[in-house]
């Protein structure tokens, strides 16, 4: 399957398609669905500290004896229970089964404290050490990358961040600034917009490219991500799925194809942001409400309270 390996600024590669862990807990059910994507043909695993199953990613690998070579591992810095990065980079390798992973991410800006260069240079530390062939961050903006790169000794190799055709254009900065560092652009949550905001402009799109190329929707969202040079982060349940997900690689979007779905997903994100604004004013409202009848309320019980009061004494 056509899903190649994107270089990195480090000098190493990352496979384009990932299997991520993100939805899957801890416990048997991640060791049974790592074995059914390993078995299926993913040998890309995002996991993360956050996520409570690195020790599943590494026994699904000894279970099936694969060579470490042969699993490309991506798990991030997430700040849990308060350890700082030299830790949790040796507690994920222990919980990994491994000496090495393949990419270390920062998962978000927020965790970056007491700020991003500090940060960053622990980060640098982990790479220099051995223990990351790669580092990087996730959730970045274009801000904070320069923030980021105003003092770092080694640039960041991917920023992974939520994209899909219903937020590009919001994304659009950051992609153009990662691009102009050689930072690669990992997407996760590519399906939003057939899995979270169905019935949308791009549906369009979408429905008629997969009539014509032979292929599903989901696909499509896939093909859609690979041709904006990005790799993809996903999952499912479902081995029928993740076999599409493979095969989504053979398609070949035309440069029409891709602009008519970001011409969609433009269109569609405005509708989103105003949909999105008015729900948060729909609450912000009901909210005001709530509190204009607490007051009410407390305010006649302290006038009742008077009046009892005032009887009381005569």
């Amino acid at each position: 399957m056509p899903w190649d390996l994107i270089p990195l600024n480090s000098g190493y590669s990352i496979p384009s398609l990932a299997y991520g862990t993100g939805t899957l807990g801890s416990g048997q059910w991640p060791i049974d669905q790592l074995t059914q994507a390993f078995d299926t043909g993913f040998y890309h695993i995002d996991t993360a500290q956050l996520y409570g199953n690195e020790a599943e990613v590494g026994i699904t690998i000894g279970q099936l004896g694969l060579e470490r070579s042969d699993v490309f591992i991506t798990t991030k810095f997430s700040g849990s229970n308060g350890l700082d990065i030299p830790t949790s980079i040796r507690n994920s390798l222990e919980y990994l089964n491994t000496s090495y992973v393949d990419l270390y991410l920062i998962h978000n800006p927020d965790i970056a404290v007491p700020d991003i260069p500090t940060v960053w240079s622990q980060m640098e530390k982990v790479q220099e050490a051995g223990l990351a062939r790669s580092i990087g961050v996730s959730n970045f903006n274009e801000k904070q990358l320069e923030i980021l790169l105003s003092s770092a000794k080694i640039k960041p190799a991917a920023n992974q961040i939520y994209l899909h055709p219903y937020n590009y254009q919001q994304q659009s900065p950051t992609l153009e600034y990662a691009a102009t560092y050689d930072i690669v652009i990992e997407a996760y949550g590519a399906l939003t917009p057939v899995t979270s905001e169905p019935g949308g402009p791009v549906d369009a799109p979408l429905n008629e490219i997969a009539t014509r190329l032979r292929a599903t929707t989901d696909q499509v969202l896939l093909a859609w991500i690979k041709a904006k040079g990005a790799v993809v982060v996903t999952t499912s349940s479902k081995k029928a799925r993740l076999l599409s997900y493979l095969s989504a690689g053979n398609l070949e979007l035309s440069a029409e194809d891709v602009k008519r779905i970001d011409i969609a997903g433009a269109i569609g994100e405005k509708g989103i942001t105003v949909r999105h604004g008015l729900r948060k004013l729909g609450v912000g409202v009901l909210f005001g409400i709530l509190i204009l009848v607490a007051c009410s309320y407390f305010k006649g019980r302290g006038k009742r309270s008077n009046v009892v009061e005032v009887l009381e004494r005569n």
